[in-house]
């Protein structure tokens, strides 16, 4: 059994020192003399008041990653609220009034909190002489940027904020101005199409399968199939009581959010795809006699409807009495009745069936004891079933509903309802991004997943079960018009991208730069602000002469939106599209040269 080591509570992915005894490369221009910086590999030029290399942002729900423009990492990343704790925003806000006011009070407390934390202890630089390109999220909503604004503005007195689209500028790190972007982060999955740098907003789709979907499976799973054994009460212990005889459910104060997190991110890996017809299948719901022998009075779930999915499985629910342990409703899972055992119930089936798909081993993993056992000694142990480390992401390939597509489902329902003509420029230029891709093995499966949806069924017409009547329609296919596109399927950052075929769009598989899913944005921001070539930048000026006109005891200015400061922020859902990339000179035509033999045969 393999152990897992414990991760540090915080630590920044870098930290920049200064070389020693490297010589200082000088170089003459006119009457200055410049010298290079420690943090560049080459001599740069900067400006009298430092405001040459711009501070990228790139502000997640959970981690946000802060450095320079010019540099190709960033300078920290950290989590907003601490490591384990609940993220910034999330897809939902309160209904009533006080409460949502509420709520974003404390939104604004805590980006005032971040965004000094990133001048004064990430970055040490002065805000007053930085312009900032923040990188946002196309679903980013608009009042948590008008807070960014504001405090940056007013708080910080930064001289300008620019906007630009993480999907825009992760392209941009890969060489591309034309290509799909499927952003995987926390809260949810998006696809944007973009064409010639100009994002398709229109035709943008969006899923809850992510990372925070993912954590809750993988603490469900680890709730009814992982086991605990606390630690021990006496050093004579040890050699009398085996290990099988003290292990036990595994409590729910174990799995905390650092736990999960940790879990995710160093034992959880994406398998190889398995057969379609033994995890697509329907099945009864799930009764409360169904659950693994464990007693009753514990797991008193309500009764639900078939699902559409495996996504159901760790279904998140709002109400805590109709919730295991008060965070997670467990759904049926995709097992066919007739492959389920006499006696077995769901659950049960679901587990043996990804157990003889999986060839991973299980972890024994330190965590501490909750607190009603902090008797024993030492560290309790919390083992990892090794087809959980293997199939807990199934979740986000699993599709089939309408509101909660699967990764791959996000990406062909983009193209469906991009322009024709598109399509095949799109398809053979995919970009995969954010923290979830990280998962080894997943863009591998998002690949085999996405040449699964698109090729052609073996389902056909079949005669009814009496012999009379009329036959029965085929299933409806609705990615059939993409099956053209099957051959063009290629993703940019593909580590193990297929044999290339002699198709011209399939053979980008694997030529985007090497730079980790998860910095592809903040890398674009990157260049982009040493290219200065950011977003829509808004002035601290002009932001001052919005804010003096609006008057917030005015109630109508109140009344009216676009007469407050936020009406200035760039909003791709009221402003008119980007203009995209400049189209390319078309060579001037060329005289025709005519002979003397042609000009008399035409006139004749």
């Amino acid at each position: 059994m393999a152990t897992v080591p414990t991760t540090p509570k915080r630590h920044s992915a870098y930290e920049p020192t200064t070389p020693l005894g490297t010589p200082q490369t000088a170089r003459v221009a006119g009457s200055h003399v410049i010298q290079s910086s420690p943090h560049y590999q080459t001599t740069r030029r900067h400006s009298l008041y430092g405001t040459e290399d711009r501070i990228i942002i790139d502000p997640g729900s959970r981690i946000w990653k802060v450095g320079f423009s010019g540099e190709g990492r960033p300078r920290d990343v950290f989590y907003a609220c601490g490591e384990g704790a609940m993220p910034l925003w999330s897809l939902e806000r309160a209904s009533r009034t006080a409460d949502r006011e509420e709520e974003e009070r404390l939104l604004e407390v805590r980006l005032q909190e971040c965004l000094r934390s990133v001048f004064h202890n990430s970055l040490l630089t002065d805000p007053k002489s930085r312009k900032v390109i923040i990188v946002e999220h196309p679903l980013l909503p608009l009042y948590i940027k008008e807070h960014m604004a504001r405090i940056l503005f007013n708080n910080l007195q930064v001289p300008s904020i620019s906007f630009a689209s993480s999907h825009l500028l992760a392209l941009l790190a890969a060489g591309r101005i034309t290509g799909i972007v499927l952003d995987c982060g926390h809260l949810e999955s998006t696809a944007l199409p973009i064409y010639s740098s100009r994002p398709l907003f229109p035709h943008l789709r969006t899923t809850p399968l992510a990372g925070s979907r993912l954590s809750s499976h993988i603490r469900a799973l680890l709730l009814f199939f992982g086991t605990y054994m606390p630690p021990l009460t006496s050093v004579t212990a040890l050699t009398n009581l085996p290990a099988s005889a003290r292990s036990t459910r595994v409590p729910e104060e174990v799995l905390t959010d650092a736990v999960i997190e940790e879990i995710k991110t160093r034992c959880c890996f994406v398998g190889a795809p398995m057969n379609i017809s033994e995890t697509r299948a329907a099945s009864p719901a799930l009764s409360t006699s169904d659950l693994p022998s464990e007693p009753p009075s514990e797991h008193d779930f309500p009764p639900s409807d078939p699902p559409a999915s495996e996504s159901e499985f760790s279904r998140v629910s709002a109400e805590p009495e109709s919730s295991v342990s008060g965070f997670s409703v467990i759904e049926p899972a995709q097992v066919p009745p007739e492959r389920a055992r006499p006696g077995e119930s769901h659950l049960q089936a679901l587990a043996r069936m990804y157990t003889r798909h999986s060839t991973a081993t299980d972890l024994h993993m330190r965590v501490d004891p909750p607190p009603t056992q902090q008797s024993g000694m030492g560290r309790g142990t919390l083992v990892i079933p090794g087809w959980v480390r293997e199939r807990a992401t199934e979740v986000l390939f699993e599709g089939g509903d309408v509101d909660e597509s699967s990764v791959a489902e996000v990406i062909l329902d983009s193209l469906l309802k991009a322009p024709v003509d598109l399509r095949k420029t799109l398809a053979s230029s995919i970009l995969v991004v954010g923290g979830t891709p990280m998962l080894p093995g997943f863009i591998p499966r998002l690949q085999a997943e996405l040449v699964r949806a698109v090729s052609p069924r073996a389902e056909t017409q079949t005669p009814p079960p009496n012999g009379r009547g009329r036959l029965r329609p085929a299933p409806y296919d609705r990615y059939a018009p993409l099956r053209p596109l099957l051959p063009f399927f290629a993703i940019l950052n593909n580590p193990a991208p297929p044999p290339p075929t002699s198709v011209p769009g399939s053979q980008n598989a694997g030529k985007a730069p090497a730079f980790i899913p998860a910095s592809m944005a903040w890398v674009g921001g990157s260049l982009a602000g040493a290219l200065k070539t950011g977003g829509v930048e808004v002035a601290r000026e002009k932001w001052d002469e919005a804010d003096a006109e609006f008057d917030e005891d005015d109630p109508m200015a109140l009344a009216h939106e676009f007469s407050s400061p936020k009406a200035i922020l760039p909003d791709w859902t009221r402003s008119p599209l980007p203009v995209g990339a400049p189209p390319a000179p078309r060579p001037a035509p060329q005289p025709a040269m005519h002979s003397p033999s042609t000009q008399t045969a035409v006139g004749a």
